[in-house]
């Protein structure tokens, strides 16, 4: 059902309804062979709700009412959110996948990986992944192959960049603290990438993992 040569772009929660609109506009003979009254349902994973997921989400709803999708009317969205506790998605993507959806939408590389695990037949359209490659959720951005396609916010590329600013807004740096969720597959790729990246910067980096707000304050 999915046009494994879609390229991964640039994130947008509209963009992401866009992509969605296509997947199920590409299935007209599996919608037509559903009872007239069933309409398309769509499960939406996301690994937490704070108000900037409540923002991308709200956009995302925007965006299928600009391309005609009224849930409710024409489209039914269940929705799943493990509250920053990464260790509860798969079990709510088990959830999801027994509801018989048409598409599942996740925000975040672990809400990827855990619906990847749970289902390999139902298309997923994944939002704001890291790094899709590294983290094994697509074979390719040219050609994803499998069951998933998607977005992704490319944040695995900008990390050393990060590193470089931080060093030219304060050169005299040589210890610098990184604070990792070591549950976020995308995070212990990053620490990689920063701790290659570090001599060249002669800097010395500390890393702290951090998978609440409690380890916020001990960090």
């Amino acid at each position: 059902m999915i046009a494994t040569d879609a390229r991964i772009v640039t994130p947008s929660s509209i963009k992401l309804a866009s992509v969605l609109a296509v997947l199920l506009l590409a299935a007209p003979l599996a919608i037509e062979a559903q009872p007239a009254k069933q309409i398309p349902r769509i499960g939406l994973l996301a690994s937490s709700s704070t108000e900037r997921d409540k923002s991308r989400l709200a956009a995302f709803r925007q965006g299928l009412r600009e391309l005609g999708y009224l849930e409710g009317q024409n489209i039914v969205i269940e929705q799943r959110y493990a509250a920053g506790k990464f260790e509860d998605l798969p079990k709510l993507a088990a959830e999801l996948v027994r509801l018989n959806l048409d598409v599942l939408v996740t925000e975040g590389t672990p809400a990827a990986r855990a619906a990847k695990s749970a289902t390999s037949t139902i298309p997923v359209v994944m939002g704001n992944a890291g790094d899709p490659v590294g983290t094994g959720l697509v074979a390719g951005l040219a050609r994803p192959g499998g069951n998933i396609t998607g977005l992704s916010d490319f944040s695995f590329d900008l990390v050393t960049k990060r590193l470089e600013l931080l060093k030219e807004m304060v050169p005299s740096a040589s210890h610098v603290a990184v604070l990792l969720n070591p549950a976020n597959p995308t995070n212990p790729l990053e620490l990689r990438k920063l701790q290659a990246a570090a001599p060249a910067l002669r800097v010395t980096l500390f890393p702290f993992e951090v998978s609440g707000a409690d380890d916020i304050e001990r960090a």
